[in-house]
């Protein structure tokens, strides 16, 4: 078993049924012995961009495609609010360090596309 946290893009990858998910990656996030994660960051992220039109809506409710793909809920904590705050400025998109923080504190892998990411030092799957 291994755990799992994905980045915005993923996630949207995921529900989307995007051929820019790698078949690999796609089997690792629904084996269900994996705990997979997303964060609610990752949701504030994409209602955000839905309202100002930068992205289309999902294609149904972020709490029901996690439930019928297995991804679990993660939630931001006092300690992934303080860490995302502390960390430096590799990253100056806020929603992609509230990503970093938690893989940092609950040991998560961070499925993401992203390079700059890499140098917080998280371990990485690419999608």
């Amino acid at each position: 078993m291994a755990r799992y946290l994905l980045d915005t893009h993923t996630f949207i990858w995921l529900v989307t049924h995007s051929l820019r998910l790698r078949r690999e990656v796609d089997e690792i996030i629904r084996d269900p012995v994996n705990d997979v994660f997303v964060s609610i960051a990752s949701i504030w992220e994409i209602s955000i961009k839905v309202g100002l039109n930068k992205m289309p809506a999902l294609p149904g409710e972020p709490e029901e495609l996690m439930r019928v793909t297995g991804l679990i809920q993660l939630d931001i904590s006092v300690d992934h609010a303080k860490l995302a705050g502390r960390l430096p400025l590799h990253h100056r998109d806020p929603f992609d360090r509230m990503l970093v923080a938690p893989a940092q504190v609950e040991s998560l892998i961070l499925i993401t596309d992203d390079w700059k990411i890499e140098q917080y030092g998280v371990l990485i799957l690419r999608p």
